[in-house]
């Protein structure tokens, strides 16, 4: 592709090569130096017009998930910590919502807000009640020494994300019940019964002072630890192929069943002639 430089009052200057065309462009706008160039790209084969659309390739979606993930993972991995008081299960929640992206990506790609999307994600993970049952995930982490989070972490969790979302995220109340599905009113109602509970247990403490000790919390993020963008692809394709393949395995195992069941079962007039062949065998001996 070649690069034509025109100038708007460049007349009467030859146009030979890039040097000898800058050299006498050189005294021409010397004394006129806001002149600006206006840069023309041109196609070898087509000398008229614009570049043409292909030579601007959009940005891949391998590439925008790892933007995205790049952009929002370290926050959500301090968000989930700050909920569960568990770093293994904020790392693991985080990983699990952008397994989830990947593998919805297009739905993803075209929502209004993808890392309210993945934000969603983490929180609905990382505050299931299922982990109550699994080893090794029923203890937390020694409380940090800041009030803030030991009152947080004693909160019920509806309570600690709506708190964490208005409070420490500055979302709005709607916008806060529309990510956890809820109603605006009970979502005032948790928000309120939050700071409430701050208040109480924090009285020493300003409702400003806990606000912003909160934020601090949420904001206070590391990326050491954290998994790159690729292999959280890798894995997320892996587990995608995994569940397939149970899923085809699955419904080929109740297939096989059923058809054997079928073939060893008898017709369905044996029954009947059986009981009619005992019926007479009683009635001879009977006789």
């Amino acid at each position: 592709m070649s690069r034509v430089v025109r100038y708007p009052d460049a007349k009467g200057v030859r146009t030979g090569s890039k040097k000898g065309f800058l050299r006498q462009l050189s005294t021409r706008f010397r004394s006129t130096p806001q002149t600006r160039d206006t840069i023309i790209y041109r196609n070898p084969t087509n000398h008229s017009g614009p570049a043409p659309a292909a030579d601007l390739a959009p940005p891949t979606a391998e590439s925008a998930f790892d933007a995205l993930y790049l952009s929002t993972v370290p926050g959500l991995t301090q968000q989930a910590y700050v909920l569960t008081g568990c770093r293994r299960l904020a790392f693991e929640s985080a990983e699990h919502a952008f397994h989830q992206v990947w593998e919805r990506w297009p739905e993803v790609a075209r929502d209004p807000d993808p890392a309210g999307w993945a934000r969603a994600r983490t929180h609905e993970y990382a505050l299931s009640p299922w982990h109550r049952l699994r080893p090794g995930l029923n203890r937390r982490d020694p409380l940090p020494s800041d009030p803030v989070a030991q009152v947080l972490l004693r909160l019920p969790p509806w309570q600690r994300r709506a708190v964490l979302l208005c409070d420490g995220l500055d979302l709005s109340v709607a916008e806060t019940a529309a990510e956890t599905q809820a109603t605006i009113d009970a979502t005032a109602a948790r928000l309120r019964n939050a700071r409430v509970a701050f208040s109480r247990q924090m009285p020493d403490t300003t409702a400003g002072t806990s606000l912003d000790a909160l934020r601090k919390r949420v904001k206070d993020v590391s990326v050491a630890t954290l998994a790159q963008p690729w292999s959280v692809r890798a894995a997320s394709e892996r587990r995608a192929r995994t569940l397939t393949r149970a899923v085809f395995g699955a419904t080929a195992t109740l297939i096989t069943l059923v058809a054997v069941t079928s073939a060893m079962a008898p017709p369905p007039g044996a029954a009947v002639d059986e009981s009619r062949a005992h019926r007479r065998t009683v009635q001879t001996a009977r006789e």
